[in-house]
């Protein structure tokens, strides 16, 4: 799929070569790193990591375009078990209740035939065997494009477009957000925001990507 060269027997999509050379972020799930500094001072995930860097024109790029706009869920699904294998003991060293995939809005959903986040949750899922909750959080308004908003402009954006379906159901838990690519942290924040209020409820964050 990336180099166009033919695959051989037990390589499915991608290439051994290409799932090497994918560009690893090296973010400690445990640990402070970038994808903790985005919400610092916004919103108080507990644990928040990407697996790999998303640039412009690269294979990660591709790979996500794949993925969302091009029916292509079993690259998500590949993608989450990689992620799983990559953090999994992290993850289950202070295990989360459940994990809930980004909600798309239902337009969205209905367009595409699909959310990505919970192909990436289901293959995560291979590893972690927890249970995936695509009902609870709810994303209410359809927001315009991102793309060009400035930082700032993005979480104004993307204030209470989420909200919560079954609080007692959430109650108490820790919940492992899964998403696609995190660029400012503004769309994982506003679910964060969402679910941060529900009386002790703990948030961390695991994205396959981030710009």
């Amino acid at each position: 799929m990336l180099c166009q060269t033919p695959l051989v027997g037990g390589e499915e999509h991608i290439c051994l070569k290409c799932l090497c050379d994918l560009p690893r972020t090296g973010h400690n799930f445990l640990e402070e790193n970038p994808a903790t500094y985005l919400f610092g001072g916004k919103v108080p995930v507990y644990h928040a990591a990407a697996f790999l860097h998303y640039e412009k024109g690269g294979h990660v790029q591709q790979l996500i375009h794949s993925l969302k706009y091009h029916d292509n869920r079993e690259i998500g699904f590949r993608l989450g078990r990689m992620a799983g294998l990559r953090y999994q003991k992290a993850i289950l060293s202070d295990r989360p209740d459940l994990l809930l995939p980004v909600p798309l809005h239902p337009k969205k959903r209905k367009q595409r035939g699909y959310n990505q986040s919970e192909w990436i949750a289901r293959g995560l899922n291979t590893l972690l065997k927890l249970p995936i909750d695509t009902t609870s959080l709810r994303r209410t308004k359809e927001t315009e494009t991102q793309t060009h908003k400035q930082t700032y402009d993005r979480w104004l954006n993307m204030q209470n477009i989420f909200s919560v379906v079954d609080r007692e159901v959430l109650a108490g838990k820790h919940i492992l957000l899964i998403d696609d690519v995190i660029t400012t942290g503004s769309t994982i924040g506003a679910c964060a925001e969402a679910l941060l209020t529900i009386p002790g409820v703990r948030v961390s964050v695991l994205a396959i990507a981030m710009a």
